[in-house]
């Protein structure tokens, strides 16, 4: 079997973590898949797939043969399309993650200027706040948003997110408009605790160029951006939260900006993806796209 076949036929085993759905996926015998991987890990001399009865899984070698596999396959695609009839650029699937409220508010509007500009690249667009496996949850690129665990992916920094502090108005007319960081005793917050470590965070400002926290005492608390805003809406506490992500609500006067000049510090932004040199043609182009967006709508 040709190489660039076998590298196809492992990859699908990878991302589908299972033989049977690989071969259906590839409309092949499901014999042939095994009798294809069997014969990859004969030429490249090391067992690149654990197997168990319930599900397949790369192997430390195998999870860094995936990413050469994925980028060469890439390229074979992208010359194979080079010179097709109707063939303008780059093609083929880019499967992305980000954050649900970035995803929804700001790049699933702009995906149509996107796609119009590049007709043969498909997104699977995946929202969600917690922290994904690119390997596991087969996704090409994650955009994550604040500090960075040491995760060996290559990140590309996409700029900050402007965090302010809001309440609606309802809930400063029953507990006063805070001035400063000393009067937030007397208030609550709708608190925000991490999808993946379920930590909650302290209330933040800079002041002199330094980091404050504080803990706001709050009855409500939530790990997910989405509920985080409707909970504020709701007249449940102050949250700070992007920018962006209120605007709409800031003007419409369903929310209320307070203690502009103590803001909590922007957070990163930042594109993940497994190693530079396997990068597509069409994440580059979406990337760049991306961080031009991100600049424009999170100002």
């Amino acid at each position: 079997m040709d190489r660039i076949d076998l590298f196809r036929i492992f990859t699908r085993v990878v991302e589908t973590s299972s033989f049977t759905h690989a071969a259906d996926t590839l409309n092949m015998p499901r014999s042939s898949v095994s009798t294809a991987i069997q014969e990859l890990e004969a030429r490249v001399g090391t067992r690149l797939l654990a197997r168990t009865t319930r599900s397949v899984a790369p192997t430390p070698d195998g999870a860094a043969f995936y990413h050469h596999c994925v980028r060469l396959v890439a390229d074979v695609e992208e010359t194979e399309n080079l010179f097709r009839s109707g063939s303008a650029g780059p093609g083929g699937l880019l499967r992305v993650d980000m954050p649900g409220r970035i995803g929804r508010l700001l790049v699933a509007p702009a995906l149509p200027t996107f796609l119009q500009r590049y007709p043969d690249i498909d997104i699977e667009l995946g929202v969600t706040d917690r922290a994904i496996n690119l390997i596991e949850d087969r996704v090409d690129c994650v955009l994550r948003i604040g500090p960075l665990q040491d995760s060996g992916l290559i990140a590309r920094r996409m700029g900050e997110l402007p965090l302010i502090n809001v309440a609606s108005p309802a809930y400063l007319a029953s507990h006063g408009i805070p001035l400063r960081p000393s009067e937030l005793g007397g208030h609550e917050a709708v608190r925000y605790a991490s999808p993946t470590t379920g930590r909650v965070e302290e209330w933040e400002w800079v002041e002199n160029g330094s980091i404050h926290t504080m803990p706001l005492s709050g009855r409500v608390s939530v790990n997910n951006a989405e509920t985080l805003v409707a909970c504020c809406l709701a007249g449940l506490g102050l949250i700070q939260v992007p920018a962006y992500d209120v605007r709409h609500h800031i003007q419409r006067g369903e929310l209320v900006e307070v203690m502009p000049d103590w803001r909590a510090e922007p957070m990163s932004m930042t594109l993940l993806y497994p190693h530079r040199q396997h990068l597509s043609r069409r994440l580059q182009l979406f990337a760049d796209w991306l961080a031009i967006l991100l600049a424009r709508e999170t100002a």
